[in-house]
């Protein structure tokens, strides 16, 4: 597809430095105009947000400017690859709103060619065989102020080099026993640069291929050649392939193929998250969380089992901004973005997490009144429901003090407060467990003038509860969710401790018999709603083994980081 000159989409969005180049390419009308990018994934484990915000950046950048994203999984290490995670990613990508169309590639797709390709480089004399192992070719790689050491293997005869590069295909040789190594130069100030290895010997099943290959390539050998077979025009990667772009690029040279265009950018770094897929695996295999998806996780499936949602982090990456250097996200933005996505369209609904029983005397004992609540104030479509309301309900137990300090608006003894969308009610005694001395019933009279939470003589009170009524309500397991870390990040931290030691050990608390109004009895795993005055929460699919709802608190109402002046430099 060819964009006219000058025709650059017109935008709202903040112009970064990508969207420039972009900008620039087309009226320059280069590559004929077209936006071809790319989200390659290794599928060694699942995706988080640090590569949600890649995945918006590529595939949005394509829509955008009327182009095409393509997937593409660099399945190139057999032994770290499993088919649920490539299922996994797919079922991500698509959740957080995107489509690749018919392309979906492998770069198993590409292993005859890039085998040939490095044939090619053999017979020019830039690439050899080495018999040294692993820990050799790490001591003679050099240091950033020493030149590293040429293998005794270097200047092998190339005629040697291709018999033996193709009998390490055929299966001939054991694990370990020879590599495929580039031959540029050993004192090159880019480590990279110093005769890396391309290909290694390496006998285990593939995913796709099966036992087809023996030999496998490196990452930074097939990545560029990747790229230049599907004609990627703005290969966009993090900051940390900065240093490998004159590797692909002297890949591509001695080839004589296309060249895509690299651009990098600062990779999401979030405070109180693990952001590394190593540390990650490391807390799923130790059982500190529930598999992948555990709500505490920052992958995307465990974000959206907890209950986010596709447009909040989609917002979040397009706030946050695209930069060119190393900076810390406060999660409370990503937190600021769901809340705001979330205000708009979950339904209020009335749950009681720690419930207190009340006995309303006054009220007539088999007498049952259904109420009208608001689904949405914010949303005049969302309508209205029906809510029981009988003589006994639940409160929340924080919602009661015997003896409150000033300033204290919620009920106390003697004191009257609104209940939500009913009536007045005034406590006039407190029911204690003879044992143990704890409150566990509250006797209070209502006023039947005020219905509605409005009286006849307008008097006023300045505390509003929630409440559920006693004979309808659900049971339900309420989980409360907060940060895997005790610290904003451990890295920074100055002892020398492992992450693994800064992981919070109440991260999770479990509320049992919580009271949910009946409208919930058969939510389905993922319905999302705001229990009012305690924060948004999400059913969790653990629902149906359990047999009653199961709700994940996804965040809480208190928005503190919409009081705080936002950073400008995440969008430089």
């Amino acid at each position: 597809m060819k964009i006219e000159e000058n025709k650059v989409p017109k935008t709202d969005k903040v112009i970064h430095f990508i969207r420039q180049i972009i900008n620039q390419d087309i009226a320059d009308n280069k590559n004929e105009g077209r936006v071809i990018t790319r989200f390659p994934p290794e599928p060694n484990g699942f995706l988080h947000i640090g590569h949600a915000k890649s995945i918006c950046l590529n595939f949005g950048l394509a829509q955008e400017y009327g182009g095409r994203c393509h997937l593409r999984f660099d399945d190139t290490n057999p032994v770290k690859e499993e088919q649920k995670y490539i299922d996994g990613i797919i079922e991500d990508v698509r959740w957080l709103g995107f489509d690749w169309g018919e392309h979906l590639y492998y770069a198993s797709d590409y292993f005859e060619k890039m085998y040939k390709w490095a044939e090619i480089l053999i017979q020019k004399g830039l690439a050899f065989v080495d018999s040294a192992n692993a820990d050799q070719i790490r001591e003679w790689r050099g240091t950033l102020t020493q030149p590293g050491k040429e293998s005794p293997d270097r200047n092998r005869p190339f005629g040697e080099n291709l018999d033996l590069f193709r009998r390490m295909r055929a299966g001939e040789f054991e694990d370990g026993a020879y590599v495929l190594r580039a031959k540029i130069d050993m004192a090159h100030p880019n480590m990279n640069m110093r005769d890396p290895v391309m290909y290694r010997i390496l006998k285990a099943a593939h995913p796709r291929t099966g036992e087809d290959w023996c030999i496998y390539p490196m990452y930074d050998w097939a990545h560029g050649l990747e790229d230049s077979i599907e004609g990627i025009t703005h290969s966009i990667c993090t900051l940390e392939f900065e240093d490998h772009r004159p590797l692909y690029d002297w890949f591509l040279d001695q080839l004589g193929i296309y060249h895509p265009q690299q651009i990098e950018f600062a990779r999401l770094n979030l405070n109180y998250t693990v952001m590394s897929k190593r540390k990650l695996l490391q807390l799923v295999q130790n059982r500190i969380v529930d598999g992948w998806d555990d709500p505490r996780m920052p992958t995307i499936s465990g974000l959206r089992r907890r209950g986010y949602t596709p447009e909040a982090i989609r917002d979040f990456a397009e706030r946050i901004g695209v930069a060119k250097r190393e900076s810390m996200v406060d999660i409370g933005l990503l937190e600021h973005c769901l809340r705001e996505d979330l205000n708009k369209r979950a339904p209020r609904v009335m749950g009681v997490l720690k419930p207190l029983k009340i006995t309303i005397t006054n009220y007539p004992e088999d007498q049952v009144e259904w109420l009208e609540a608001v689904n949405n104030p914010e949303d005049e479509s969302a309508g209205v429901r029906k809510v029981p309301f009988s003589r006994e309900i639940y409160i929340e137990q924080d919602d009661f003090m015997e003896i409150p300090p000033k300033g204290y608006h919620r009920l106390s003894l003697g004191s009257e407060v609104r209940l939500r969308y009913a009536y007045y009610i005034t406590c006039n005694q407190v029911v204690k467990d003879k044992n143990t001395g704890e409150i566990c019933e509250l006797l209070c009279t209502f006023d039947p003038e005020s219905r509605g939470g409005y009286t006849a003589d307008g008097r006023k009170v300045k505390g509003t509860i929630h409440w559920v009524s006693v004979p309808h309500a659900v049971d339900a397991e309420i989980r409360l969710y907060s940060s895997l870390l005790i610290v904003a990040d451990p890295d920074a931290e100055k002892e020398e401790r492992e992450f693994i030691d800064y992981i919070d050990p109440d991260s999770l608390q479990i509320l049992n018999h919580c009271k949910l109004e009946p409208s919930l009895k058969d939510a389905p795993a993922g319905y999302f709603c705001q229990f009012e005055r305690k924060g948004y929460f999400c059913v969790d699919r653990d629902s149906v083994r359990c047999g009653y709802p199961v709700f994940n608190r996804t965040v809480e109402l208190r928005d503190s980081w919409a009081k705080m002046q936002p950073s400008n430099n995440a969008v430089l």
